[in-house]
């Protein structure tokens, strides 16, 4: 079990980090200019004041600048950890020092611990969420409903038994694409009780970080975790949406022999095989794959079935937001013996002495065992988080009478986005004359 230390603002693993974490938001800082611009904006108009932001993110030294630019805006800022393993305990001890900004994170967080700083942001009765995976969405759905569940339970003992915290709340933004699954089942089936951005959902985060971060993260995760050589090897990327199109892309490019895809959706499926890309069922992938990646947003897509057919030495990781996507109970009862071989590396030795490798117990390995992705993409991610907050505090009236429904961000917030982004990179492109601009609004013209 983890020690940490607790104020009034914070719960941390150790303030003596501080000085280190101020360094690495430095870092951060300097990579992402378009924030910067927009924090620029937000101390002269100071479009958030007074407005409580509850953030469950992973926190990391980007998440500290779009934290610092929320403060800028004249928001309160409550930040916990969307993931147990992906806090970065440095940076956590930076913010804890900052006025204006409460955290409550430390790294290989227990179940009580995660849900007790969960709590501290919801005692705080945030006007707006920021999420990434609906797990505070998810508990303040749960308190409203009076719900019974060991998390609940938890919570009640920060909360208490009162249960209208969400009628604070005007509005959310959710950041990944588990999180927006769920909370479009969650509108489908009318059981969310306030409205919500789809941040993931827009191009500017959906085609970079989902894309471009999470394929070199997750390959800089598994290489920091396993120090093997990714040439020569037989790569199995189970899901061939955004991120798993990037993993398959890096992986391809460090020289993988063969990269293989596994899918379930028929149009995913061509799209693989017309990049270049194998396409199989996961139970032949696994009689011949040696690095396995998961990142579908779905449950034991990697079961006891596939291990049980594995090489001696295969690889697991996953790069979905949940530790489901590896179906690890069936893995603990295969083995004969489990130990930590190396950092965040557990090797499970089965009955016939194969063994197979299991990288940061099945949890996002891009962030439990790297940095999660570069500055540069976040810069756009927590641009596009930023500008939501904002949208969100000029319209939370008509937002009110909206009820529990996932929107989309609106488009000029993704274009600004899009515009600020190639500003700083400088790049040039041409502009619509204003007779092409007339021709594509028109539909008279013939051949």
């Amino acid at each position: 079990m983890v020690t940490t230390e607790v104020g009034d603002t914070f719960e941390v693993r150790d303030l003596s980090l501080a000085e280190e974490g101020k360094n690495l938001i430095e870092w951060a800082e300097l990579h992402m200019p378009v924030l910067r611009k927009i924090r620029e904006r937000f101390i002269k108009e100071k479009p958030l004041q007074d407005v409580r932001v509850g953030c469950c993110l992973h926190i990391t030294k980007e998440t500290a600048v779009l934290g610092q630019t929320l403060k800028a805006g004249g928001a309160k800022v409550f930040l916990c950890a969307s993931n147990p393993l992906s806090t970065t305990d440095e940076v956590a001890a930076a913010l804890a020092e900052e006025d204006g900004i409460h955290v409550y994170a430390w790294k290989f967080m227990d179940t009580e611990g995660y849900y007790r700083s969960i709590s501290n942001v919801i005692k705080n009765e945030p006007h707006i969420s920021v999420d990434d995976g609906a797990d505070l969405v998810g508990i303040l759905h749960k308190m409203k409903r009076g719900e019974q569940a060991p998390e609940v339970d938890i919570v009640k003992k920060v909360l208490g038994e009162r249960i209208d915290w969400i009628d604070n709340v005007w509005a959310g933004a959710e950041e990944t694409t588990t999180g927006v699954i769920r909370l479009r089942a969650m509108a489908a089936d009318g059981a969310m009780l306030y409205p919500i951005l789809a941040t993931n959902d827009t191009p500017t985060k959906w085609d970079y970080d989902n894309y471009i971060g999470t394929g070199q993260s997750t390959i800089d995760g598994v290489l920091r975790a396993t120090a093997d050589l990714l040439a020569g090897k037989v790569f199995v990327v189970a899901g061939y949406g955004r991120c798993g199109r990037g993993i398959a892309m890096r992986a391809k490019g460090m020289g993988a022999r063969r990269v293989i895809i596994v899918e379930v959706k028929p149009h995913k499926v061509l799209t693989a095989a017309l990049e270049g890309m194998d396409v199989m069922p996961i139970k032949e992938a696994a009689k011949v794959g040696d690095i396995f990646v998961t990142a579908t947003g779905c449950k034991n897509v990697i079961a006891r079935e596939h291990m049980e057919l594995m090489k001696d030495g295969a690889v697991l990781a996953n790069s979905g937001h949940f530790n489901v996507e590896i179906e690890i109970p069936a893995l603990e009862e295969i083995a004969v013996e489990k130990k930590e071989i190396r950092p965040l590396v557990n090797q499970y030795t089965l009955k016939d002495g194969r063994r197979i490798f299991l990288l940061a117990d099945g949890r996002l390995v891009n962030l439990a065992a790297a940095e999660g992705h570069p500055s540069e993409v976040m810069d756009m991610s927590f641009s596009d988080q930023a500008l939501a907050v904002e949208w969100i505090c000029k319209n939370k009236d008509d937002l009110k009478n909206r009820g529990g429904v996932v929107i989309d961000i609106p488009k000029e917030i993704d274009n600004q986005v899009a515009q600020l982004k190639c500003e700083v990179m400088g790049l040039k492109y041409d502009l619509l004359t204003q007779e092409q601009d007339k021709y594509l609004k028109s539909w008279e013209e013939g051949t």
